[in-house]
């Protein structure tokens, strides 16, 4: 296993022990994250600066306070990053005959299998991957033949010129030196600060045939459509500001990565994609082949989004069809308010999740629950996503459509209701709430609507004619929608009352402030965003906000007499 993750310690010990005469302290895992302890116990071998916390059976040990970068509420990521390692390995393995066994499993058979005895990378494994290998170590000892030892840690510990230059060469250059057969890794894990764009080229390459490649994005505000042309200069791709943005984000992601592979002959297979909190987390296997990697245009798509109803077209970028693998384009999109159409993609159009690979992970988590402290959370999102539609790319939601049409909103049930009274299907979505997929066209999401505002009327005469709703209730409904709830409406994840979507941890849980060369406390986000409240208005209102620049020629003394300028001193700058 290999992993290019978050800012580590550059220690060559993996556990970042130092030697010194001081003590640490055992805290939580926020204090930890957050406070500094230079006046805490600490056992013999660690300097009086540095803390210990704890996360599953893995301890770490922090140098200063924002030395090393680690967020508490990625714990869900880390956690179902183990649930999926280990269950590729089982997979790997059964196929030469060894079964795998975990602590609190039931026994099967007495050979077990150690992915974490070579552990000889060289440079220390960061906050997250200690975690992360402590917990997939429990499996056993190593078994011969197998590439799942190797592990190498992210040394970047900041933006401080040189250092993170060389380091971003340490874990690129490491991988294309690993790009022969027998030098592959069987799993490559990228976690690093914000965007891994710049490590996606060498991992394609340096994964092992089958291998799996785990990537996180956590920069969603560049794949959210924030800013569509960074997305691009990243990524490829144009991302779009729209309500079906984060399943949009995995499926640029998901382009990214099978477009890289393609330039070597190899192509993806995703096996589980999901969006939580503020990432993303994609778990994809690599393979070789010329046949499968020609076919890769007909899996990939643009989206045609009107930017006044919110309806949304994936133009297939290609079809594949029988005789002589030629492609041939699709019709043009059908939007019902014929507004403007803005261009987004291309993003990855078939299936995002392996629903058999999904399975045992979900059963593999079931049948030990106590292994991860996140496990229901685990279970609610992998079962919502075996039940999402997995040939249906984006999904609408229920405030959006009402929104559109300025009336109140159906239920989840109603509108899954009358979708499977029209004889389409339905399902929910992980990466939002209220989204609604299903395979029909927009055209019947509309009829549905209008039968609707026809039960709820809103003013019409309060419409505006360039609106859009006034051109949608315009029209007749060709499809009349029946919103009696049906017992298949409500999905199993529904009933069961699974952690599908948690309430936030913490106040301001989302993603922490990237860690200082040399550590030291630095600003705090909240701390970040008082100052910088409203800057930009209190400087159009502050006459004097602008910069003060001293006249160049009183400064330099070419006035012979007096002790002021004879000339205008300061300029103002001002926002225009």
């Amino acid at each position: 296993m290999m992993e290019t993750g978050e800012e580590v310690h550059a220690e060559p010990n993996p556990m970042c022990t130092s030697k010194g005469s001081g003590q640490c302290q055992n805290v939580s895992l926020l204090e930890a994250a957050e406070d500094c302890l230079p006046n805490s116990t600490t056992p013999p071998g660690t300097t009086n600066t540095e803390t210990v916390i704890n996360e599953g059976k893995a301890k770490i040990i922090f140098p200063s306070a924002n030395e090393v970068f680690y967020n508490p509420v990625q714990e869900f990521n880390r956690d179902l990053t183990c649930a999926v390692m280990t269950e590729f390995a089982r997979q790997q393995l059964l196929s030469k005959g060894i079964q795998v066994r975990i602590p609190g499993e039931e026994e099967r058979q007495q050979i077990v299998v150690n992915l974490m005895e070579n552990e000889t990378a060289g440079t220390a494994a960061g906050s997250g991957d200690a975690s992360v290998l402590k917990r997939t170590a429990t499996i056993g000892e190593k078994c011969e033949g197998q590439n799942f030892c190797l592990t190498v840690g992210n040394t970047n510990q900041g933006d401080g010129g040189g250092f993170v230059s060389d380091c971003l060469s340490l874990c690129s250059m490491l991988m294309y030196g690993s790009r022969r057969r027998q030098d592959r890794f069987d799993v490559i894990d990228l976690d690093p600060y914000g965007s891994p764009s710049q490590f996606i080229d060498a991992a394609v390459q340096a994964v092992s045939e089958g291998g799996l490649l785990c990537v996180t994005c956590t920069d969603m505000a560049v794949m959210a459509g924030n800013s569509g042309e960074t997305c691009y200069s990243k990524y490829g791709a144009m991302s779009l500001k729209s309500k079906f943005c984060h399943e949009m984000a995995l499926r640029i992601i998901l382009h990214n990565l099978d477009l890289r592979a393609n330039c070597y002959q190899r192509y993806i297979v995703p096996l589980l994609s999901v969006s939580v909190d503020f990432y993303i987390r994609v778990f994809v296997q690599v393979f070789t082949g010329q046949a499968k990697v020609k076919a890769s245009a007909s899996k990939q798509a643009l989206i045609y989004h009107c930017v006044g109803c919110g309806t949304f077209h994936v133009q297939r970028m290609g079809k594949m069809i029988s005789h002589g693998n030629k492609e041939e384009a699709e019709n043009d999109p059908d939007v019902p308010s014929v507004e403007l159409m803005e261009l987004g993609g291309p993003i990855w159009a078939e299936q995002i999740h392996d629903q058999d690979f999904v399975e045992r992970v979900l059963k593999s988590v079931e049948q030990n629950p106590k292994r991860f402290k996140t496990s229901d959370r685990i279970l609610g999102i992998l079962s919502m996503a075996k039940e999402e539609l997995p040939d249906c790319p984006l999904y609408y939601t229920m405030d959006h459509l009402s929104s559109i049409i300025r009336c109140n909103t159906p239920s989840l049930l109603q509108m899954r209701s009358a979708l499977l009274h029209a004889g389409y299907r339905v399902s929910l979505s992980h990466a939002s709430q209220k989204a609604v997929k299903t395979d029909a066209p927009p055209s019947v999401i509309w009829d549905i609507m209008r039968c609707w505002e026809k039960i709820h009327p809103v003013k019409r005469e309060k419409l505006s004619e360039s609106c859009p709703a006034f051109r949608i209730l315009g029209k007749e409904p060709v499809l009349q929608a029946c919103f009696d709830i049906r017992e298949d409406a409500n999905p199993k994840s529904r009933k069961q009352g699974l952690k599908r979507f948690q309430e936030n941890p913490e106040a301001n849980w989302g993603p922490k402030a990237r860690a200082k060369v040399g550590g030291g406390i630095s600003q705090t986000l909240e701390e970040k965003r008082k100052r910088l409240q409203n800057k930009r208005k209190l400087k159009l209102s502050d006459p004097d906000s602008g910069k003060t620049i001293p006249c160049k020629i009183f400064r330099e003394g070419y006035y012979a007499s007096g002790e002021e300028c004879q000339q205008e001193a300061t300029t103002t700058r001002t926002d225009q």
